[in-house]
Order: C-alpha cells, then structure tokens, then sequence
C-alpha cells in the first residue's frame, strides 16, 4: 500500500510507501502497476533509467513533445535529491508554476511526473543513484529542455554551486518554449 499526496499541480503525486523495517533491513513494493492503475494512473512504463550524480549537480529541466512525451516514475535509490517539475501545458492554471519535494533513500517516496511537465532534479547528498520508470522512450528528435536558472521559473534548487551539463546550460529560455510542440 501507498499513500498518495496530491501536488499543487494537478496530476503530479508524491506517493509514500509502507515500509516494513526490521533489524534485517527494510522492504518495500516500489512498483506495483494494479495499484497505481486504481488511482488513475493507466500508463505503460517502457525504459527505465538510472544515474549516479554527486552533490550540486542538476539534470534537467527536460522534456519530450509529441508522441514521444514522457511521464516518469521518479525514485532514488542512494542519497537524496530535490526533484522538481514544472507545468509547461498551455492553458493549464497553473502553467509555469512547478513543484518540488525531496526524495531520498531514507524516506523511499517517489513523484509521478505525467507528460505535460518538464522534470530536473539537485542532489543534496554526496552521491545520488536516482531511477525514474518512462512511459515512453527517448527521443533525441523531440527531446526538449528548459534553463534550470531561468529567472521566471525561479526555483530554489538547494546546491551551492551548480554543477551542469553544457547540454543543460545551453537550454531554452522559459519564454521561449514553442507553443505548437506542447500540451
């Protein structure tokens, strides 16, 4: 069983599992398709990815348009990051607001992320392994990103010195995401 909290953005869930611990460890369902089906979430998960970052680096904001746009199951696996998404379906009320929550490996919550959204996360921790199940695969061809720094999106990214792919750092502006390729 999982609890689910709703965001502020609609479709985006942060979903609080039952862990079982004892002096042998901990156990979790991190994955169970029936569950996540009885509360609207009626996707099939076709990639899964993981990487292993260090602190203050940030992955994203990313995207796909299209009929390659992603939803994603997002988890870490080791160490704790903030993982933020950010509406970017014109004419959503809340198109260009994004939300943010802390996923780590002590708390083992996961974020539902559905297309619509562009996705990035900061790693608070030393190290980070952070695994996110895709509906969808990738698609250089419609692969998108935003600027993580981008002054209108104004997120709080908790690094002290971002760490950024040049790919990252050479993102487009928030205002300059091109309407015809969104939601």
């Amino acid at each position: 069983m999982m609890k689910i909290i709703e965001s502020q953005l609609n479709g985006v869930l942060v979903f609080e599992p039952k862990v079982f611990n004892d002096q042998r460890g901990f156990f979790f369902e991190s994955y169970r398709n029936e569950y996540l089906n009885n509360n609207g979430i009626n996707f099939l998960f076709v990639q899964d990815n993981i990487s292993k970052s260090c602190r203050n680096t940030i992955r994203g904001l990313h995207y796909q348009i299209g009929e390659f746009a992603q939803g994603k199951l997002c988890q870490v696996m080791y160490g704790e990051v903030l993982d933020v998404a950010v509406d970017i379906r014109f004419g959503s009320p809340t198109f260009g607001k994004h939300f943010s929550t802390v996923l780590s490996d002590e708390n083992h919550h996961q974020v539902w992320i559905p297309p619509g959204f562009a996705h990035g996360f900061s790693v608070l921790s030393e190290t980070a392994i952070f695994h996110y199940k895709c509906t969808n695969y990738y698609s250089k061809n419609h692969e998108r990103a935003i600027l993580f720094n981008d002054s209108t999106l104004n997120i709080d990214w908790m690094v002290d010195i971002p760490l950024v792919s040049e790919k990252d750092f050479a993102s487009q502006r928030f205002e300059e995401i091109e309407k015809d390729f969104l939601f």
